[in-house]
């Protein structure tokens, strides 16, 4: 029998901050599938997701199929819209939320990662980060700085993690990041320049793919989840209605489940993918493929 087995691996997972969420879904199944499990959470909610953990709010959350639960070897503070120490705004550096982490940047989660592991100390490293300042506003009416905003934040911060992090991992690792289907297509009320963002990201992991692949010998793909009703999500503001659609007209119905991408992720990061680099995967039920809404009458004559 194939089984996914990530024994003796180390996973960084970038943009964990609650339980509710893909990033904390991948870093579980990736558990489940035997690997040590880092992880990089935004210094804002960094004390909070802490003393959750360490309040137990999140043991049902925590707690794996085959016994035992997730836990992390190192969580660190971290913002993947600065490259750089020196890129950091001395207000942001002198805030109350980041003055006690020092630098939280990508490459300071860089130095951090080597000092503890040392170089060749990770083998699968995965990008779960987006945010737009002006998601909720159309295209038309978003600012260039909104705009760039979502870009930094959702695209460029992965070619920047891969920039400098891949030296850190052992040739033949595995790099992954989470796209949606608005890179694609016109997903309305998705704004703020957000849809670009993830059509330049998913650009990016093929062309990743081949610079890192030549250079490292590693692997890198990107999964375009469903529609998901996490806490993050909600910020949009119409992830209800977006998910009551992809229920209705995606093939498989019902709603997608995190786990679902963390499985998918756990096999895009094991050797059983191991031919597989630069590829976009959709884990949406399949949402993706329908180009028009069944009507009622067609759902009752397929059984849905």
């Amino acid at each position: 029998m194939l089984a996914i087995d990530l024994s003796g691996k180390r996973a960084l997972v970038g943009g964990v901050a609650e339980a509710d969420s893909f990033g904390f879904a991948i870093a579980k199944q990736l558990a489940e599938a035997g690997a040590s499990v880092c992880v990089g959470t935004w210094p804002p909610a960094f004390g909070i997701f802490k003393k959750m953990l360490d309040l137990g709010k999140l043991d049902d959350a925590r707690a794996l199929e085959r016994g035992g639960a997730l836990s992390f070897e190192r969580i660190y503070p971290f913002d993947a819209t600065f490259d750089t120490y020196d890129d950091i705004p001395a207000d942001v550096r002198d805030s109350r939320r980041y003055r006690d982490h020092g630098d939280v940047s990508v490459e300071g989660l860089a130095s951090r990662v080597r000092e503890d592991f040392g170089e060749g100390g990770l083998d699968i490293v995965v990008h779960s980060i987006a945010n737009a300042p002006e998601v909720q506003k159309p295209l038309l009416e978003t600012s260039r700085h909104g705009y760039l905003s979502a870009l930094s934040a959702s695209s460029y911060s992965f070619v920047s993690m891969v920039q400098r992090l891949a030296p850190l991992v052992k040739s033949g690792g595995s790099f992954l990041s989470l796209s949606y289907m608005a890179s694609q297509r016109v997903v309305p009320g998705y704004g703020g320049g957000m849809s670009s963002a993830k059509a330049a990201l998913e650009s990016d992991v093929r062309l990743l793919s081949y610079e890192a692949g030549r250079r490292y010998g590693h692997r890198v793909n990107c999964i375009s989840a469903g529609a998901y009703e996490s806490r993050a999500a909600s910020s949009i503001g119409l992830i209800g209605k977006l998910t009551d659609h992809a229920e209705r007209v995606a093939p498989l119905g019902a709603s997608l489940a995190a786990e679902e991408v963390g499985r998918t992720a756990a096999f895009l990061a094991s050797p059983l993918a191991s031919a597989i680099t630069g590829s976009t995967v959709y884990v949406d039920r399949g949402h993706n493929i329908m180009g028009a809404v069944p009507t009622d009458q067609e759902l009752e004559k397929q059984g849905g």
